[in-house]
C-alpha cells in the first residue's frame, strides 16, 4: 500500500491545518472514549469504535488510518481484559477487521486521487497550448480574457479565442465549435492553428476568414474518409485593430455580434448579411463582408460566444447581456469581465449549461 511519504506527509498536515474536518475521526474516537466512560455499564458505547477507522478512510492517508485503527483495537482490548469482559472481544476483531478495509479502501482513493491529478495536470498543459493567455497590454489595448466551461473539472471546450500581434495590426478572433467532445476540441484546434498563421500572412481578414474555411473543410473532409461522420462548424468572429489609426474592423461568420461600449452607451456591431459559419461552404455559398467602424480612445469592445446570451435563469429567461454592459463597458477590461463572470453566475444560479468565452478590448 501507498505510504504516507515525507512530501505527502507535509502536504496532509497542510491541509489538516486549512480542514478542520480531518480531525474529525480522532474527535469520534475521543468522544466515544468519554462516553464510554460516563455511561453506565449496560450500555456499551465502545462497540461504536468500528466506525472511526471507517470515517478515517475517507478523509485520511493509509498510515494514519491504520494508526488510529490501532489505537482503537489495543483501547478496547485493555478494556476487555481490565474488565473481564469477553463480549468485547468481538468488538476487538471488529475494529480489526475495518481497519484493515479502511486502509485498503483509503489506498484506493488515493490512487484515484493521483489519477485525477495527472488528469487535470494534462487537460491544463493541453489548454495552455490550445488557448494561449492573452496579454493584459497589446500595444494601444488593454485586453481581458475569460473562459469558462459547462463541466465543472473540464479544462477546455468547444469555444476558443486567440490574439496575433502583427507589425501592422493586433487581430483577434473568438468562435465557437458545434459540437462536443473529441471532434469538437480537434475542430477548434485546427481553427485555431490556421488563425496564428494566416493572421500574420493575410493582408485582410476576409483572407483569413477564407484559410479558416478550408482549413475546417479540410478536416471534416479527412473525417468522414476515415468514417468520422463528425460534420462539425464553428461560428467565429475575426477583428482587426490597427496600431496608428482610429477605426477598427469586424467579420463575422455566423457568429453573436460583438458590442461596443462609447461614452456610456452600447451599440451592437450586427450585420445585414453576416457570413455563414465556418464549414458550410458545401451548403451555403461563403461571402464574407467585413465592417469598419471608429474605434478611439476610451472604446471597448466585448466579444463573447453564445454561452454569455443564451445562459438562462429559472424562469427561462435569456441573459440580457446589452443592459448590462451599459453599466460595465466604461472599466477596464479585467473588470468587465470579472462583473461578467459574476453576473452569469447569479443570473444562471450557478447553473452555466454551455461553455462560455469573452474578451475585452480597450484603446487606451
Amino acid at each position: 500500500m501507498r505510504r504516507l511519504t515525507g512530501g505527502r506527509r507535509t502536504r496532509w498536515l497542510s491541509r489538516v491545518r486549512r480542514d478542520p474536518v480531518l480531525v474529525s475521526p480522532a474527535l469520534l474516537a475521543v468522544l466515544l472514549a468519554i462516553l464510554e466512560v460516563l455511561m453506565p455499564p449496560e450500555k456499551p458505547v465502545y462497540r461504536l469504535l468500528p466506525a472511526v477507522p471507517a470515517l478515517a478512510a475517507v478523509l485520511w492517508p493509509v498510515v494514519p488510518t491504520l494508526l488510529l485503527g490501532v489505537a482503537c483495537l489495543l483501547g478496547v482490548a485493555v478494556y476487555a481484559v481490565l474488565a473481564s469482559d469477553h463480549s468485547a472481544l468481538f468488538t476487538v476483531g471488529a475494529i480489526a477487521a475495518v481497519t484493515v478495509a479502511a486502509a485498503y479502501a483509503s489506498h484506493l482513493r488515493l490512487q484515484r486521487e493521483d489519477t485525477i491529478t495527472e488528469v487535470r495536470t494534462v487537460a491544463d498543459a493541453t489548454q495552455k497550448v490550445l488557448l494561449r493567455p492573452i496579454p493584459r497590454r497589446v500595444g494601444p489595448l488593454e485586453i481581458g480574457s475569460l473562459y469558462l466551461t459547462a463541466t465543472p473539472h473540464a479544462r477546455v471546450g468547444g469555444d476558443f479565442y486567440a490574439l496575433a500581434d502583427t507589425p501592422d495590426a493586433i487581430r483577434l478572433i473568438i468562435g465557437d465549435v458545434r459540437g462536443k467532445g473529441l471532434p469538437a476540441l480537434a475542430a477548434a484546434s485546427a481553427v485555431l492553428g490556421s488563425f496564428r498563421e494566416a493572421a500574420y500572412e493575410a493582408t485582410d481578414l476576409t483572407q483569413i476568414a477564407g484559410c479558416l474555411e478550408t482549413t475546417l473543410c479540410r478536416d471534416d473532409a479527412a473525417a468522414l474518409a476515415q468514417g468520422d461522420p463528425a460534420e462539425l462548424f464553428a461560428t467565429a468572429v475575426l477583428a482587426e485593430i490597427p496600431r496608428h489609426a482610429t477605426h477598427a474592423t469586424i467579420l463575422s461568420c455566423g457568429h453573436p455580434p460583438p458590442l461596443l461600449g462609447r461614452h456610456g452607451e452600447v451599440h451592437v456591431l450586427d450585420s445585414d448579411d453576416p457570413g455563414a459559419p465556418l464549414n458550410l461552404g458545401g451548403l451555403l455559398t461563403p461571402t464574407f463582408r467585413p465592417r469598419r467602424f471608429a474605434f478611439t480612445t476610451g472604446d471597448q469592445l466585448l466579444l463573447y460566444t453564445d454561452g454569455v446570451t443564451e445562459t438562462r435563469d429559472a424562469h427561462g429567461t435569456f441573459f440580457p447581456l446589452t443592459t448590462w454592459a451599459r453599466d460595465q463597458l466604461d472599466k477596464p477590461p479585467s473588470q468587465v469581465l470579472r462583473s461578467l463572470h459574476d453576473a452569469l453566475l447569479e443570473h444562471s444560479g450557478d447553473n452555466l449549461s454551455d461553455d462560455i468565452a469573452a474578451v475585452a478590448v480597450r484603446r487606451i
